[in-house]
């Protein structure tokens, strides 16, 4: 683990006393704002939407999930978040400034994970880290302690004097790991961390993500694995270069299915329709004769009332409880919504253009 920091109101216990008047008030102002903003952020390759349109903040402290398939935006956002890449069109802050003019004091607070491997193939794996961290000020031999601790926490320590290219590629994205972790910085942008990873490192990975969270870190993570929305505080689905939905991970369950699912089982066949009069039911799902979901505002309240509605019919319930869908089916469900809703929008535009133009001849 890397030494535990300041979080962010020890940071600004410790600062204000140095600043007073207006440059006091500045550093006030740059620790209540979100540490990072962007508003009607896109990027365009061509005709081709790469970002388009996103608009969100990432508050202090707080791990932002960002999850969508392979296209759908996530590389090149994390890639005008660190300056990269300049926006098409929209307004982008991190920490305060726009990525293209970081000074050098703000780019030391921030950390970035590639998806590629960019280190150096022919340094062992214990240089590579030790050379970053040196890149970061950080000199011997504090640093030799520090490149201990992120080696044993990503699991190379008994790997440290082999060379990158001897590493498998899941060894290789954990050496990235340790080089982004190395010198603990504020701020991380971290693009697939546990791709390649078995479930047991992936599990250690996202408990250090979290660890750093609870030091005051902020953290955007971009990941494939859609089950990982679990461990984020806010989580940012992305389809097609669009911003389809920006929650918490429980908010996104009651997204995807319009609220919150009680799952039914009797022991005869059972229309469900009869149940969309009763009280806090928004909609009834049928799964099957006997098995169906029924859509609530609040399950807890629901569900006595649909079990007297089942009882008066003369249903007898096998079982009943509170339904919990994947996020698997969660994201799949929200990305479908999606783009029916593209299409719509497509062909609505498709007509309009096509009044507009019978108009002018």
């Amino acid at each position: 683990m890397l030494p535990a920091t300041p979080g962010p109101r020890q940071h600004r216990a410790c600062h204000i006393q140095r600043w007073n008047g207006t440059e006091r008030a500045k550093r006030l102002a740059v620790l209540d704002q979100a540490i990072v903003s962007m508003e009607g952020l896109s990027r365009r390759y061509g005709d081709l939407d790469a970002l388009d349109n996103v608009t969100l903040e990432v508050p202090r402290g707080t791990v932002l999930g960002v999850i969508g398939p392979s296209g759908s935006g996530k590389t090149t956002l994390i890639r005008l978040l660190t300056g990269t890449l300049e926006p098409t069109h929209g307004k982008l802050t991190v920490l305060g400034q726009s990525p293209r003019k970081f000074t050098r004091s703000t780019r030391e607070k921030i950390g970035y994970m590639p998806q590629h491997f960019v280190l150096y193939e022919e340094l062992t794996a214990a240089e590579n880290v030790s050379f970053v961290a040196s890149l970061f000020g950080l000199l011997w031999p504090g640093r030799r302690s520090r490149v201990a601790r992120v080696l044993k926490l990503v699991d190379l320590w008994d790997s440290r004097n082999r060379r990158a290219r001897q590493l498998s590629g899941g060894m290789q994205r954990r050496l990235e790991l340790a080089c982004t972790l190395v010198h603990d910085p504020l701020l991380l942008f971290v693009d697939e961390p546990t791709a390649g990873l078995d479930p047991m490192l992936r599990q250690t990975v996202w408990a250090e993500f979290r660890r750093l969270r609870e030091a005051g870190r902020t953290l955007v993570v971009t990941t494939q694995y859609v089950g990982e929305a679990e461990y984020c505080d806010m989580v940012a689905v992305l389809a097609q270069g669009r911003l389809i939905a920006l929650a918490e991970p429980e908010e996104l369950r009651r997204m995807a299915l319009g609220g919150e699912v009680i799952e039914v089982e009797t022991a005869q066949a059972f229309d469900a329709t009869r149940l969309e009069h009763v009280q806090g039911v928004r909609s009834v799902r049928q799964g099957g004769p006997r098995r169906f979901l029924v859509v609530s505002d609040d399950a807890g309240a629901a569900t006595p009332r649909v079990l007297q509605e089942l009882g008066v019919a003369g249903a007898t319930v096998v079982s009943s409880s509170e339904y919990r869908p994947s996020f698997d089916e969660v994201f799949a469900d929200l990305v479908s919504r999606a783009e029916e809703s593209r299409v719509v929008e497509e062909e609505v535009e498709r007509e309009r253009t096509s009044r507009a133009v019978s108009r002018a001849a």
